[in-house]
């Protein structure tokens, strides 16, 4: 798969930071090209619409994610603990595609829903031939769940935990990853 040119990258780049820090309705065109440093001719030449700039963020997640699966397949320590793992946000790239292309479905983008359902879908089915069952696989996905959701709490509340749950680190995020594969594997 060949990487898509660099202006347009960096078209999506500012859509995305936009989406992420402003909201959908923030994300005009004027302001994506003047956040990516592009004339709004320039913009239309890789984008001719904002639908189009919402295609290309659920494009760049549906990449990532095709990567991540790769990565997950190759974790020396299994599936189930590189997903619990990398369920804490580090702020990555596919971290942030994946609050972009929420910020679209709060807005009402079914396109952008149908994207999160099948990256959920991905997910499943690299994890599931490695627990014991459905049940297993329920687990393993709803401890990610509130692992992501209580990060993002921790995020909003920049730094104070009055809105957060605990989100695990280090020694912590390990046992947690431990007694989540003895409960599931």
């Amino acid at each position: 798969m060949s990487r898509p040119p660099l202006a347009r990258e960096r078209v999506l780049d500012a859509f995305e930071s936009i989406l992420i820090e402003d909201g959908e309705r923030t994300a005009t065109m004027d302001a994506t090209a003047r956040v990516a440093g592009v004339s709004k001719g320039g913009l239309l030449y890789h984008f001719a619409s904002k639908d189009e700039l919402a295609a290309g963020m659920i494009a760049r997640l549906e990449r990532l994610v095709e990567a991540d699966l790769v990565e997950m397949a190759q974790a020396a320590d299994g599936p189930v603990a590189y997903y619990v793992r990398t369920s804490v946000m580090a702020d990555s790239p596919l971290d942030r595609a994946l609050i972009a292309v929420s910020r679209l479905v709060q807005a009402g983008s079914a396109e952008a829903a149908g994207a999160l359902r099948q990256t959920r879908r991905s997910w499943s089915d690299a994890i599931r031939p490695h627990v014991r069952d459905e049940t297993a696989l329920d687990l393993v996905m709803l401890i990610s769940d509130g692992l992501y959701y209580n990060n993002a709490l921790d995020t909003v509340a920049s730094g104070s935990s009055a809105l957060a749950g605990p989100v695990p680190e280090g020694e912590q995020l390990e046992r947690l990853i431990a007694l989540v594969q003895r409960s599931a594997v």
